[in-house]
C-alpha cells in the first residue's frame, strides 16, 4: 500500500488559521483545493502557504489567502452564479472563484500578467475561468449581468459606477475601498438600489490611478 503523500505543515497551518475564522465550508474547501504553490514564482513556493501576500512579477502581488477567504465568504456564493472577477494578477482569486461558481470572467489590464494567469491555471486544472485583458473598473459588458463581482485591489474614490451596473438584481459585489484607510465593502443590488455593508479594515493594493486597473489578486 502505498503511503499517503504529506501535505506541508505551512498549508495544515493556512487551513487551521482560516478554520478558526470562517463561517462557511465551502469557501474552506475552495481555498484547500487550489494549489496555491502553483500560483507563485518557483523560488517562493516553499511559502505559498503562508498567509501573506507574495510578489508575482510587473509589481504586483498575490493576495493573502485570509482576505481572499474573507472576499468569498461574504458574496455567499452557492455554486450557480456567474462571477466577474476584477484583477486577475495570478489567476488565483479567480480559481478559488471557480471551485464556488458557476463560472468566472476575471479582467487584467496587464498582457503579461493575464498570460500568466492562463498558465497558471492550466497548470492547476482549473476550468470554467475565461480571461480578459482591458480596463478591470469598466468591467466587461459582453457577458453581464453578473451574479457577483469580486474586485481585488481597492478602488480609492468608491466601487466604480460600471460594475454596479453590470450586476444581476439580487447580485452582490465585494471590493475594498479607500486610499490609506481602505474598507471591505460588501454591496447587494436592490430593487431600491445598491446597499452598502462596511466588512472592516483591509490593506491591498489599490486600482492604478493611471487608468483604473487592478493591482493584485
Amino acid at each position: 500500500m502505498t503511503p499517503l503523500r504529506r501535505r506541508p505543515a505551512s498549508r495544515e497551518r493556512l487551513l487551521a488559521l482560516l478554520g478558526r475564522q470562517l463561517r462557511d465550508e465551502r469557501v474552506l474547501a475552495a481555498i484547500a483545493a487550489v494549489p496555491r504553490e502553483l500560483f507563485v514564482a518557483p523560488e517562493l513556493r516553499s511559502r505559498a502557504w503562508q498567509n501573506s501576500p507574495l510578489p508575482i512579477g510587473n509589481g504586483q502581488t498575490i493576495s493573502q489567502p485570509l482576505v481572499v477567504a474573507r472576499m468569498c465568504e461574504a458574496l455567499e456564493l452557492s455554486g450557480d452564479e456567474r462571477i466577474l472577477d476584477v484583477g486577475t494578477g495570478s489567476g488565483y482569486h479567480a480559481a478559488v472563484l471557480a471551485r464556488l461558481g458557476r463560472s468566472v470572467v476575471s479582467i487584467e489590464r496587464d498582457p503579461e500578467l493575464s498570460e500568466l494567469a492562463r498558465r497558471n491555471l492550466a497548470a492547476a486544472r482549473i476550468e470554467d475561468v475565461a480571461l480578459v485583458v482591458g480596463d478591470g473598473a469598466s468591467g466587461y459588458v459582453q457577458q453581464m449581468p453578473y451574479d457577483a463581482i469580486n474586485v481585488a485591489a481597492a478602488a480609492q474614490s468608491g466601487v466604480p459606477k460600471p460594475l454596479l451596473e453590470q450586476l444581476a438584481p439580487g447580485g452582490r459585489l465585494i471590493a475594498p475601498v479607500g486610499a490609506t484607510a481602505q474598507r471591505l465593502m460588501l454591496v447587494h443590488a436592490s430593487e431600491t438600489g445598491p446597499r452598502y455593508r462596511d466588512l472592516g479594515p483591509v490593506r491591498v493594493f489599490s486600482l492604478r490611478p493611471d487608468a483604473t486597473a487592478p493591482a493584485s489578486a
